[in-house]
């Protein structure tokens, strides 16, 4: 059998690689849970990203990480009590924000001490209401929804809360923008201009509760915290200005879900029928698009490095 010319077998695999990629974004377009966890994933990629510059800026990932572990017990509640788990995740984060921020602390130590406390009072209802749903409700299933996330069982329905609170996040977002950032970046300046530096404090807690929930959803409460703090670390390692740091954080955070989502949805065809967790693919690509972004930054420390020890064992 006489083989293809090279440029003949390269053509066959491009297309054939085009018309894979033509038939799986069909699928994102058609009626059924694809669709939904596109329209859900992508809404929770915004949300987050955009919160999420702000919670690194004022560095604040590990009240982030908090509040989607005690949002966990509200999804484990809803199981319970057989309401909207959207619901649950929302009541239980925001409650954890406000109670966050409610213990007067100035100190940073003495910050991390609370979110802790409150992360582990979090943290053991999660565990009640799971054990509850295992053997009161019979809820199968219901731990690794709710702290790993299970996208492509989200229903239909859920999307015009998710809708609606992913626009409310962004509209408060948009409203507190210039005090919010000015907090961030120096809160003593904030307080002496008049901003109300506490209650600019609880509302971001309450906006980051809000993008937590809707992250928890998608890729569940454990690893919600790499949706939120991943693109936002990224676009502030290419970007100088915040603005430019929102808007790529957001490209990012979207391009990473949806590009989990294909990729998760493709693997049935590698594996029989076992496709891998759409998480997990959500996660590995903002890892590596992480890995990536901070390798120009590693190498011209190296270099900055080599060049002092050059110059220090010159002058020595």
């Amino acid at each position: 059998m006489t083989p293809l010319p090279r440029s003949s077998t390269t053509r066959f695999t491009s297309h054939r690689f085009r018309d894979r990629v033509t038939s799986l974004l069909s699928i994102v377009f058609e009626p059924g849970f694809v669709r939904t966890a596109t329209v859900i994933g992508g809404a929770a990629a915004i949300v987050s990203a955009v919160v999420g510059v702000f919670t690194v800026i004022r560095g604040q990932s590990f009240a982030g990480h908090a509040l989607a572990d005690v949002s966990s017990a509200g999804g484990a509640a809803s199981f319970l009590l057989g309401i909207n788990p959207l619901l649950g995740f929302l009541g239980m984060g925001v409650l954890a924000a406000c109670s966050m921020q409610a213990l007067r602390v100035d100190r940073a130590s003495e910050r991390d001490l609370v979110t802790g406390v409150v992360t582990g009072a979090g943290l053991g209802l999660a565990a009640l209401f799971l054990y509850l749903d295992v053997t009161s409700a019979s809820t199968t299933g219901a731990t690794v929804t709710v702290m790993f996330g299970s996208m492509f069982a989200i229903p239909s329905s859920i999307i015009p809360l998710a809708l609606v609170v992913g626009m409310g996040s962004l509209l408060a977002v948009a409203v507190l923008y210039r005090p919010l950032l000015l907090c961030s970046f120096d809160a003593d300046l904030a307080a002496v201009r008049g901003v109300q530096v506490r209650l600019i404090g609880l509302l971001h807690l309450i906006v980051l509760a809000l993008a937590v929930a809707l992250s928890a959803m998608t890729v569940g409460a454990i690893l919600s915290t790499a949706l939120l703090i991943g693109p936002a670390s990224i676009a502030l390692h290419l970007a100088k200005r915040p603005g430019l740091a929102i808007l790529l954080a957001a490209v990012i955070g979207v391009a990473a879900t949806w590009g989990g989502i294909l990729v998760a949805y493709d693997s049935y065809n590698w594996t029989s029928g076992h496709g891998w967790p759409v998480s997990f693919c959500i996660v590995a690509l903002i890892f590596i698009a992480y890995i990536i972004a901070g390798w120009p930054r590693r190498n011209r420390s190296r270099k900055i490095a080599r060049i002092g020890r050059h110059d220090v064992s010159s002058a020595g």
